[in-house]
């Protein structure tokens, strides 16, 4: 992989807070090794995180195509479901977001993700349920835990 040491430099610079000269740089990387899916995640990771999610989308897109790793693959549908959101298009956003929970269940980002989408799509029963769901599988508060049978049978009527 001669590719992976410039982009592990490049990513490392990143961190640094010069991801205006890292995207050109990444881009040219892009340009010299258009076939791997690690160079497109992280070229799109960082037009996301310029503000730029046009941009970011189809690197997103290829990425994922091309075929990621778990960990990155998880962060690319957590990516490209939120410069959907970003965008407008909802519908995409919503899409993408249960696919990436669908095939990573235990990933509960997904779920919160989600419901960010859902709240800009009106969708507020469906946003409490998923939060409050979320917050009881993942808290350790000891309060929380006080009531979670009572917020258990809340959710239950609800649905």
């Amino acid at each position: 992989m001669p590719w992976k040491p410039e982009l592990d430099a490049l990513v490392g610079a990143r961190h640094g807070g010069q991801l205006s000269s890292i995207l050109a740089r990444l881009q040219e990387l892009a340009a010299r090794y258009p076939n791997v899916a690690e160079i497109h995640y992280q070229l799109a990771w960082t037009h996301a995180v310029l503000d730029h999610p046009r941009d970011a989308l189809p690197h997103y897109e290829r990425s994922i195509a091309l075929g990621l790793p778990p960990n990155e693959l998880s962060g690319a549908y957590l990516g490209l479901g939120g410069c959907w959101r970003e965008i407008g298009d909802l519908a995409r956003s919503e899409e993408v977001l249960r696919s990436g929970a669908a095939q990573f269940p235990e990933n509960s980002e997904f779920r919160v993700f989600l419901a960010l989408t859902l709240h800009q799509l009106g969708r507020h029963e469906e946003v409490i349920q998923i939060l409050l769901t979320t917050l009881m599988e993942t808290s350790q508060d000891v309060g929380l835990a006080a009531y979670q049978r009572e917020l258990r049978y809340w959710l239950q009527r609800r649905t």
